[in-house]
């Protein structure tokens, strides 16, 4: 009998061998962060030369500049297997024992978000990462009794959005730290040309630039925002060919504006400084206003609008800045208590 596929499942496959073709398998193909690849190129070849797994790699930053990627060419690199996991799925130690037992000599285990793994299992991971070896309690109260178990000499990959979250005793395991920086507009117009190249489609140079300025300092957002833009060219353009009338048009549909601000960045900015006349408001009244969760605010548009200058954090609450007032081409509030904490 002939085998049926759900459109569904061959459509996420077609995403999922897209994100992984659009994603660099080397330390010379990865654009940017040019401090934290010679540093791990270095940890790396020293591992090589001495034929041992490479130390721990604890990869910090803002979610989008490249943890997994960086994670994926360290197994690569290495020429070791990748295992794949994440804080919240280790929720208790046995969820960590069952993970590390089976790891093969060398393997590269990659945990995302790590800061919100149980403390439990954190605690079980200082053995693990020190000395390869856990402890297994087999009973209960006083006839319990642990045993040690042997592991395999492994590499952790840790990532997370908030280093300050984790603990000091794991924190101090990592042989390396990194802390990844957001993008200059140079190296997404990099990273935009390379995926073009992936995704066999031509993008001029002036748009290329329309993207990665658009792209909020992050490689996942310009690549998404230039999927969007192959998309538009397909339907209304050329196909093949995206022009900077395509960017324009495109980005416009889907209210990105020209640095970066989306419909719910714009929702809180407008919040912040028509309904509460530029603040100080709280973070769970401005959320309410504009129908979001407070955590979704707090996480997904507040760190970008302060970086750009934007909004400010006081201790009565968010402010919107000068600059605010100027993007949204609106006169700054008399008589706003904007700067009564600065």
């Amino acid at each position: 009998m002939p085998e049926f596929h759900d459109a569904g499942e061959v459509a996420d496959e077609a995403e999922l061998a897209i994100e992984g073709a659009l994603r660099p398998h080397s330390l010379d193909e990865f654009v940017g962060q040019q401090k934290v690849r010679g540093q791990l190129k270095l940890l790396l070849d020293a591992a090589r030369i001495q034929g041992r797994p490479a130390d721990h790699i604890l990869l910090s930053g803002p979610p989008g500049l490249g943890k997994t990627t960086l994670a994926m060419i360290v197994a690569h690199e290495s020429e070791r297997p990748l295992r794949l996991s994440s804080g919240p799925a280790i929720q208790h130690a046995g969820d960590l024992a069952a993970l590390l037992s089976s790891l093969t000599p060398g393997e590269v285990l990659f945990i995302d978000e790590i800061h919100r793994m149980a403390r439990s299992a954190e605690e079980m991971l200082y053995l693990a990462m020190e000395d390869f070896r856990i402890d297994i309690m087999v009973g209960k109260g006083a006839g319990a009794t642990s045993i040690p178990l042997e592991l395999a000499p492994f590499t952790l990959v840790g990532a997370t959005t908030r280093s300050g979250l984790l603990p000091n005793p794991l924190r101090d395991r990592f042989g390396f730290t990194a802390h990844l920086e957001y993008y200059e507009s140079e190296e997404l117009e990099r990273v935009v040309a390379r995926s073009a190249l992936v995704l066999g489609v031509q993008v001029p140079s002036i748009a290329r630039d329309e993207i990665a300025r658009r792209s909020r300092g992050t490689p996942r957002i310009a690549n998404r925002l230039l999927r969007r833009v192959r998309d538009y060219a397909l339907v209304h353009g050329e196909g093949s060919a995206a022009s900077a009338g395509d960017v324009h048009a495109a980005l416009d549909l889907y209210d990105v504006d020209r640095i970066g601000l989306d419909r719910l960045d714009r929702a809180v900015l407008e919040a912040l400084v028509r309904k509460f006349r530029g603040g100080p408001v709280g973070l769970s009244t401005l959320a309410v206003a504009v129908g979001e969760e407070p955590e979704t605010v707090e996480s997904v548009v507040e760190p970008y609008l302060v970086r750009i200058g934007f909004m400010g954090r006081t201790p009565r609450g968010r402010i919107a800045m000068p600059e605010a007032y100027q993007h949204l081409g609106l006169p700054q509030a008399t008589g706003s208590p904007l700067f009564d904490d600065l």
